[in-house]
């Protein structure tokens, strides 16, 4: 059985959230914004599932860790650009208060897989990134889970 980024909750939910944001950016915030925050906010929320998949595909917890770290913090960054375009006003209340839900959503399954690597430094290094490595991470997520 070979187990891949895509049965991870955490890349699921960012890649939802990245075509969510990519699509309301594109269609509700002003002309003059979509190259700007608004592209910023497709470029972070973007970051997000794609770092999920480079550190996913990494054989070493360190390196790992580096990725998963860099999708949270662009995470982070989609929560603040989310911030920015409501008080802007290019997003009403109920929007950015469903898209705060959808990034907590997002961020804690991001938080186990993190917790996860952190708790496996050996097991990750040895058993690589490969199918044996995948298994050992959806077996530990399934335990914490």
């Amino acid at each position: 059985m070979t187990l891949r980024h895509e049965s991870l909750v955490a890349w699921q939910r960012a890649d939802d959230l990245f075509i969510k944001l990519h699509r309301l950016t594109l269609q509700s915030f002003p002309s003059h914004e979509k190259f700007e925050l608004g592209s910023q906010l497709r470029r972070a929320a973007y970051s997000v599932p794609a770092n999920i998949v480079e550190g996913f595909a990494r054989r070493y917890r360190r390196t790992r860790l580096h990725f998963l770290n860099i999708s949270e913090s662009s995470l982070a960054e989609v929560g603040y650009c989310v911030h920015a375009a409501k008080r802007l006003g290019y997003i009403n209340d109920k929007i950015s208060d469903e898209l705060e839900q959808d990034i907590r959503q997002v961020s804690a399954p991001l938080t186990g897989l993190v917790r996860a690597a952190h708790s496996l430094p050996t097991a990750l290094s040895v058993l690589g990134g490969g199918a044996a490595g995948a298994l050992m991470m959806f077996l530990i997520l399934r335990a914490i889970g």
